[in-house]
């Protein structure tokens, strides 16, 4: 491992690549049916989260604001404004849950979301998530928490036959999807929390909805204690799979840092295998991992060449950069968005927590980058190659049909970095 810098040491950030808390809970709050995520704060909180979501979905998302001011937060603290709005979106639809999450500015005042919450007569779940603190993926894994700890019964029998995988922020709608067959493929019925592979993976709806449509159900997550099996993927999940064990300590606990690459997907095959004491995977399953040896072998001359900076969410940088690794490619900059015990994980030659100032600042020191939509004016700036990904891809179709996981995954990621540090090459020779 390299120099790290797990903490930042300007007193503001420049190009941020950090995103906020109540974005990354009101996603969550999406992969669960017919919710209604409810942001208490400012309005230009509640749009500006709500256009983040639909410019990088390229789908309508229903947010609802309980559209505080700075003299309503100062009279009345926030309450009323919550049963209020609760009442104005209760008259109009029937959401089987609604999500309450802070913003900035009720977390500085200190509203009590829970003494509110208790004023509700409607299935609610509330969480803190102020965002001057943490970031989109201590956000979703929040709100997983809060929603496991305020909804899940309490059981003490097991179902061997059923797992339930807790999925990170940067897992997208079809990975969860692919991950979920995998697993079902051991004879498991899989439930995931939250799931977005139902809800936010581009099908055609009858027509806009003022809830979310599809996700796991609120029935559904009332019996996940009943789970053989809890599969957390992501540091940031951690403590949600602890409090849902909390709810029948009989339930096994399968924690991955991540499904990508080869050796982790070997590694999750074999856990699931010995979990179930099915013998062999499906054929399916064993095609895939000798296409990716192939594509890791295809792939390894031109990776082999490249310095790569990756920059995202801690959770996605360490199964990024180890798939990446594994094909031969050289990983000098891990920007981390925010600080993590997962940044250990990671095998770079500089580890740090920062933004795109930082990225330009050692711009040298790489000829690609794997990033976000706000890392392209860098790429064109210094004729860098690019590869988008993480929170936003704006102007991309097809954001949530994107798969870098398992075996498969990892075989066109490998291919899409590859032809990008090719074309770059190609490129400068002109």
């Amino acid at each position: 491992m390299g120099e790290m810098n797990r903490h930042k040491e300007k007193p503001l950030e420049i190009n941020p690549i950090r995103l906020s808390q109540p974005m990354g809970a009101a996603l969550a709050f999406l992969g669960v049916d017919r919710c209604m995520p409810l942001m208490h704060g400012g309005m230009g909180c509640t749009s500006f989260t709500k256009v983040f979501l639909t410019r990088h979905y390229c789908e309508p998302i229903a947010i609802q604001t309980t559209a505080v001011t700075d003299v309503t937060a100062v009279l009345d603290g926030g309450d009323s404004s919550i049963v209020e709005a609760v009442q104005n979106i209760t008259k109009k639809v029937t959401p089987s849950l609604i999500g309450l999450h802070t913003t900035g500015l009720t977390e500085t005042k200190g509203d009590d979301i829970r003494g509110a919450a208790k004023q509700v007569n409607f299935p609610i779940v509330y969480v803190h998530t102020t965002d001057y603190e943490g970031g989109l993926e201590s956000g979703w894994g929040k709100t997983v928490t809060a929603i496991i700890e305020q909804l899940v019964e309490v059981r003490s029998e097991v179902r061997a036959d059923k797992a339930v995988l807790l999925p990170h922020v940067c897992m997208r709608p079809i990975e969860v999807e692919k991950l979920k067959k995998l697993i079902a493929s051991f004879g498991l019925e899989v439930v995931a929390l939250p799931d977005l592979s139902t809800s936010l993976d581009g099908h055609l709806g009858e027509k806009q909805s003022a809830l979310s449509s599809g996700g796991v159900t609120v029935e559904e997550i009332f019996s996940l204690a009943d789970a053989g099996l809890v599969i957390s993927v992501g540091e940031s999940m951690k403590i949600g799979a602890e409090t849902l064990l909390k709810k029948n300590p009989a339930m096994a606990h399968l924690h991955l840092d991540h499904v990508q690459g080869l050796v982790a997907t070997d590694n999750l095959v074999e856990k699931l295998m010995a979990v179930t004491g099915v013998e062999q995977p499906s054929a399916r399953v064993v095609r895939w991992r000798k296409r990716l040896q192939d594509v890791m072998l295809d792939s390894h001359f031109s990776l082999g060449q490249t310095r790569v900076m990756v920059a995202g969410e801690p959770d996605f940088l360490a199964g990024t950069c180890q798939a990446l690794t594994e094909a031969g490619a050289r990983i000098s900059l891990a920007l981390s968005t925010v600080a993590s015990p997962q940044l250990d994980n990671i095998e770079a030659a500089r580890i740090m927590v920062g933004d795109l100032e930082d990225a330009e600042k050692l711009q040298s020191e790489y000829d690609l980058i794997v990033g976000n939509y706000h890392t392209e004016a860098l790429a064109h700036r210094f004729g860098k190659a690019l590869v988008l990904r993480g929170f936003p891809c704006w102007e991309v179709v097809g954001n949530q049909l994107k798969n870098d996981l398992l075996y498969e995954g990892g075989a066109y990621f490998l291919c899409e970095v590859a032809n990008a540090a090719e074309a770059m090459r190609l490129g400068g020779q002109k």
